[in-house]
């Protein structure tokens, strides 16, 4: 019985001193956690800044061929081109938006229904994502990935 006593009187003094915390300590603690939580995502530890290529598949022709270049300011230009129905290039550009976990961009003035408009950032590489905007799976889910190349 007594040694019961002692372990409950040992649980709620330890109880008592991690609540005599101080409250600076607790806002360390706090932000240290808010620090590490936002701090390592592609925007913040990727070099995503430059030229991505790809042959991306396409329902009716063999493919279709994306250059996407991303900038330091947050603004992209796009041109894409499907491949045997001629030469004409389609092209545009703008500013694109980070989520907030920092690893999905999304290119603002194109039209999602019209070409894929959002993409997860790698390292050297962007992931074309679905309408929804989730990851391509599957077969071909390598062909959707456009990896970076020299200008």
């Amino acid at each position: 019985m007594k040694r019961l006593i002692f372990i409950i009187s040992i649980i709620w003094l330890l109880f008592g001193l991690n609540s005599c915390k101080s409250r600076n300590q607790q806002q360390v603690d706090t932000s240290i956690a808010v620090q590490l939580a936002t701090g390592d995502n592609s925007r913040t530890s990727v070099d995503w800044e430059g030229t991505y290529f790809g042959v991306v598949p396409c329902a009716d022709c063999p493919g279709v061929e994306i250059r996407i270049t991303l900038n330091k300011d947050d603004t992209y230009h796009i041109s894409w081109k499907y491949q045997d129905r001629g030469d004409e290039m389609f092209q545009n550009s703008g500013k694109f938006q980070w989520d907030d976990s920092g690893g999905i961009i999304t290119l603002e003035s194109l039209d999602k229904d019209f070409f894929p408009n959002q993409y997860r950032v790698g390292e050297n590489r962007l992931f074309q994502l679905d309408k929804e905007g989730n990851r391509i799976t599957g077969d071909l889910a390598t062909n959707y990935i456009l990896p970076k190349v020299e200008q």
